[in-house]
């Protein structure tokens, strides 16, 4: 069965595929998930013909890793980049066997400085490795050389800069949402028959049925050939807001839609080009909310992977759902007329051009239904940019802010989203330095109260006090001075104490307290181990590993009466102050 639940069919017994190289060697033929091949005339690139055959037949063996021509042409044009190299050499080889390790180092030292230098080397030394004859010798070990990834470049809005890109989209989908509810209502009057035949709101929905129904207002044929919109003062003038704009978007509205919807749900700019119009799920007793099953097609996903389904609710204004509503109602016209055109057709980035263009070169997008378009192109992210004066296309950026915002993957793996979206975002980068400060820092906080804080002394200084673990040096400036003056800690907690001072007298005591305390660990529920005497027996073994294993063993031997009642003591507390 296929995805979407329909019994696929076999193909003919007789069928075979179309190789990708033509016959001549020097045409690959690339087809696209949609079915539709794309040329590539290897005969075009600078090199002599048994090379041109050659990079023809490596480019033809990476069909499979191709659903679109979009990718195909990326790896052609950095194929024409190695192709020019190689016209370069001084001796220019007749084929791939005549390169050489250094001319592959000379292509690498070329490369390796930029971004989109680096993603070349990548693309063509895979392909380059697909040919047998480079795999073994020099070139092969070149060729095999890592690349490093790319340095981060990518960066996501600010929150002024996102406030600002929304702010534009927002007013400009809206004024063409409100315009088209506006003339849609006063259509479905018309409809129904509730206005007054012959009145400016009659006559008015009577031309807004011509432009449901045709996609353009009604036009008048002059003798010169050319057309007139009928009834101009009518409509209320020539621009498209007052002509077919009435019912439909344009590309431009379309791409605000595009930027508030991924700005909301982090979707890549590819989805819009297939996203089928969403469907109401069934409710149950639901008057108010309507949740909508909305399908994300990623072709990169992998086969058996590329349809998603999420549920979006609109249950009131600044719900998610809410986009969505007014998405359907926007685009309400333009996907009955394509239904009308071509039935079958129901894809929800729907819009009319402002005039036809001839020649379809895009063969990865749904091709155009009469003045219909589907979709948003990358250029027209682009245009949409310059119209509001934006450094670029927004897309990346507001999904990548999109992404880092929620904190989670979304349409991609986890992998994915920590590689590709999280580490490798500038801003996400600069927000995390503080983090890793105040970790760093907590982290030292935490090793310095776990460890030894004290010193090692060679013998006892009489100008020290004693305690049952160490001889402190001035309890004056304990870091726990007790409410009467003097130190009030544990004296367990000495060890912890920049004051304390540990000589080989005092060993033979610490290393049987260390052993006990060790010991307690099996006769007691290991959360209240940690709780109570993890901290002391940490920083008791810190102090072994300085004082040296083969010592803190030989003086637990020595331990004496003393040393053993003082440490029964403070196992029990009852030296605690």
């Amino acid at each position: 069965m296929s995805r979407r639940g329909r019994r696929a069919v076999l193909p003919p017994t007789d069928f075979t595929a179309e190789p990708p190289l033509a016959a001549n060697g020097l045409v690959v033929t690339i087809v696209n998930k949609a079915g539709h091949g794309k040329d590539f005339a290897f005969s075009d690139l600078p090199v002599p013909e048994p090379m041109q055959r050659s990079l023809a037949t490596v480019f033809a063996a990476q069909q499979g890793r191709w659903t679109s021509h979009y990718s195909a042409t990326a790896a052609w044009n950095r194929l024409k980049v190695f192709a020019d190299f190689v016209s370069g050499l001084e001796t220019l080889p007749d084929d791939l066997t005549g390169l050489d390790a250094a001319a592959l180092k000379r292509w690498r030292l070329q490369n390796i400085s930029t971004n989109t230098g680096r993603t070349t080397l990548r693309v063509v030394h895979r392909m380059l490795r697909d040919d047998p004859r480079l795999s073994e010798g020099p070139v092969a070990e070149e060729l095999a050389r890592r690349v490093p990834a790319p340095k981060p470049v990518r960066k996501s809005y600010d929150e002024e800069e996102r406030e600002h890109v929304l702010l534009a989209a927002g007013r400009q989908f809206r004024a063409a949402w409100l315009r088209i509810r506006e003339n849609s209502e006063l259509l479905e009057r018309w409809r129904a028959g509730a206005l007054d035949e012959g009145s400016h709101d009659w006559r008015l929905g009577e031309a807004l049925d011509h432009v449901a129904r045709v996609g353009d207002v009604p036009r008048t044929h002059l003798p010169s050939g050319r057309q007139a919109i009928t009834n101009r003062g009518l409509l209320g003038g020539r621009d498209i807001e007052h002509t077919w704009g009435r019912l439909f978007l344009t590309p431009s509205e379309l791409t605000a839609l595009a930027v508030l919807l991924t700005d909301r749900f982090g979707w890549n700019l590819s989805v819009y080009d297939r996203m089928p119009a969403p469907t109401r799920a069934p409710s149950v007793a639901e008057s108010t909310n309507v949740t909508y099953h909305v399908t994300v097609e990623k072709r990169r996903a992998g086969n058996g992977r590329w349809f998603s389904t999420e549920n979006i609710t609109d249950s009131g204004a600044g719900s998610p759902g809410r986009l969505i509503t007014q998405a359907l109602q926007a685009t309400l016209h333009g996907r009955l007329l394509a239904a009308q055109m071509m039935p079958g057709t129901d894809l929800l980035m729907t819009a009319r051009v402002v005039r036809q263009k001839g020649g379809r070169r895009d063969m990865d997008r749904p091709p155009a239904v009469g003045p219909l378009v589907f979709g948003v192109s990358g250029v027209d992210g682009k245009s949409w940019a310059i119209e509001h004066k934006l450094s670029g296309s927004p897309f990346r950026q507001i999904r990548r802010t999109t992404v880092t915002r929620e904190g989670k993957p979304l349409q991609h793996t986890q992998g994915t989203h920590e590689s590709v979206y999280v580490l490798p975002d500038q801003k996400v980068r600069q927000a995390s330095q503080q983090i890793f400060e105040d970790g760093a820092l907590e982290a030292l906080d935490q090793a310095q109260k776990i460890f030894f804080g004290g010193h090692l002394a060679q013998g006892p200084d009489p100008a020290h006090g004693q305690t049952a673990t160490a001889d402190c040096a001035d309890e004056t400036t304990t870091p726990w001075p007790a409410q009467d003056g003097g130190c009030g800690a544990d004296f367990l907690l000495c060890l912890a104490c920049p004051n304390a001072h540990v000589h080989p007298g005092h060993h033979p005591r610490l290393a049987l307290l260390h052993e006990h305390i060790q010991g307690l660990r099996s006769a007691m529920p290991e959360e209240r181990w940690n709780q109570r005497w993890y901290a002391h027996w940490q920083r008791l073994d810190d102090l072994a590993e300085k004082v040296g294993r083969p010592s803190w063993a030989a003086a637990r031997v020595r331990a004496s009466d003393t040393d053993r009642t003082l440490v029964d003591l403070l196992l029990k507390g009852q030296l605690a102050s």
